[in-house]
């Protein structure tokens, strides 16, 4: 991406500025990540728009990009990876003068299907045949992830330095939030985690893994040996740390907290499962109480 450099001040017409006319989608673009923004998703943007000038572009080109550059895929993933950088570009260009306001709506996404969590009696199951195969290491992970909230990615970076396991904490460092994130152990896991520093404390990384598609595919492996379904790392991890933490009466904030998430409604939409039987719970509970109230 071109460097930015900036325009001449724009002229002045009684009190109004006039927007200055030259400024293009991909100079402006840069700007944007000189300041700090996103660059993940941009580069395919940009190239679409490559030369254009802010003040000619509207929405009904942004969902024309859109779908140019993504035809084959969701509406989810377009408005991650189209929508999102060209409108996050010219707020940018809004903010500094240089277009007007622009809205955009947003494409309409088909509700997520919720993934099935590793409940406890499937996290003992995995753990057992990860142990009989010689896998400390994978039952480790896996009840790393689930004990923890980390994603898998979080996981495999994971290096000795950064666990403490006299005062049972681990660190996460660079997480997808940008900000490390201390995670307390549980007693099962401090466990684990003294044998594994003994079997290999040559190692830098705890869990051995360099790759998160490696540890999926170990996971896999040890399910069909266990009969028991496969879950994914996020499954059986961040999912899997959300349900079980709700299951357990544990309140949403402390919950959150300690998984590191910061939206609620990501963490109860996408991650806690609800129980299939949901209501018959609560009218249970309800019976509980009207049964001590009555004594």
């Amino acid at each position: 991406m071109n460097q930015f450099v900036s325009p001449p001040i724009a002229p002045m017409l009684g009190n109004v500025f006039q927007l200055p006319p030259s400024i293009t989608f991909d100079q402006a673009a840069a700007s944007y990540v000189e300041h700090g923004g996103d660059n993940r998703y941009l580069p395919r943007v940009v190239e679409h728009f490559q030369g254009r000038a802010l003040g000619t572009i509207f929405p009904f080109d942004i969902y024309q990009m859109a779908e140019r550059l993504y035809p084959t895929v969701s509406n989810a993933t377009r408005n991650r990876q189209a929508l999102t950088p060209a409108r996050s570009v010219l707020i940018h260009g809004y903010e500094r003068g240089w277009c007007n306001r622009i809205l955009l709506r947003r494409f309409k996404e088909e509700p997520r299907k919720r993934k099935i969590p590793a409940a406890p009696v499937w996290l003992h199951a995995f753990a057992r045949q990860a142990d009989q195969d010689g896998l400390a290491h994978v039952a480790a992970i896996v009840l790393f992830m689930a004990h923890t909230g980390a994603r898998v990615s979080e996981a495999v970076a994971l290096e000795w330095p950064q666990v403490d396991l006299a005062n049972r904490t681990a660190l996460l460092l660079k997480t997808k939030t940008s900000t490390n994130s201390s995670r307390s152990l549980t007693d099962e896991l401090v466990s684990r985690l003294h044998e594994l520093r003994a079997e290999n404390h040559r190692s830098p990384r705890v869990f051995r893994y360099r790759c998160r598609h490696s540890v999926n595919e170990r996971i896999r492996d040890v399910c069909k040996r266990a009969g028991i379904s496969y879950k994914s790392s996020h499954a059986c991890g961040r999912h899997s740390f959300a349900t079980n933490s709700i299951d357990n009466g544990i309140d949403v904030k402390t919950a959150m907290q300690a998984g590191g998430w910061r939206s609620v409604e990501i963490f109860l939409g996408t991650y806690v499962t609800p129980k299939a039987n949901a209501g018959r719970i609560v009218a249970d509970r309800f019976n509980a109480y009207q049964f001590d109230a009555d004594l």
